[in-house]
């Protein structure tokens, strides 16, 4: 069975307001190499999480509609600090340092994907964190990992497959299915399950909006 690309859940008001906060101005604000560098736990945030070249940045650009929002590099691994960004003066979005491949030293690697770890398990004012899994491939060890983090971290989460695009509905609902299944075995982890794509589009809109609902709650 193939999985729904949008949350039935929504009201068209809902939809429409997130697209109204997400259409005022988004703008990089600082990325931050250092706990200590964070801007103030003074707005609500939500983070991206995700293995490197899963496709945060591309995500973040197209939830806030505007490109290069975010910086999408070729290489994977290249986000290498925490970038915040702020729309419309209300929310933050908050891209974290890749986890997984990256081409640099153990010793940079291990530095920067800390520094996202640091990040979720002491930032008082964040709302809920997405970990973005790309379809294509499914659940990976290394994202099994990032499942366990978040548990001990005790971070509410919520999956997000990138890349739907790049399946047939078939194979793309088995994926589904699978990720599910192991989400469900994760006590921080919210039943819901987007598919998104950067590329076409679909559901951006509902994710937009239960970044707003998560933020506001």
């Amino acid at each position: 069975m193939s999985p729904p690309l949008a949350d039935g859940d929504f009201t068209a008001d809902e939809l429409e307001t997130a697209r109204v906060l997400f259409a005022h101005e988004v703008k990089f604000m600082m990325g931050a190499v250092e706990i200590a560098g964070l801007p103030p736990a003074d707005l609500p945030e939500v983070a991206f999480a995700g293995r490197s070249n899963v496709g945060k940045s591309p995500l973040i650009n197209a939830g806030a509609g505007r490109l290069p929002l975010a910086r999408a590099w070729n290489a994977p691994g290249r986000t290498r600090e925490v970038n915040f960004f702020v729309a419309d003066g209300k929310l933050r979005l908050v891209d974290l340092p890749g986890y997984g491949f990256a081409r640099a030293s153990k010793g940079d690697v291990k530095k920067f994907q800390n520094l996202g770890r640091d990040y979720l398990r002491g930032r008082p004012n964040l709302k809920r964190a997405y970990l973005l899994i790309d379809a294509r491939h499914g659940l990976k060890d290394v994202d099994a990992e990032a499942l366990d983090a978040f548990d001990v971290a005790a971070v509410s989460y919520q999956i997000v497959l990138t890349k739907a695009d790049k399946l047939k509905p078939s194979a793309l609902g088995a994926i589904y299915e699978g990720v599910a299944g192991e989400a469900a075995k994760h006590p921080a982890a919210h039943p819901h399950i987007f598919t998104t794509s950067s590329e076409t589009g679909s559901g951006i809109a509902e994710l937009r909006t239960a970044i707003l609902e998560a933020a506001i709650s």
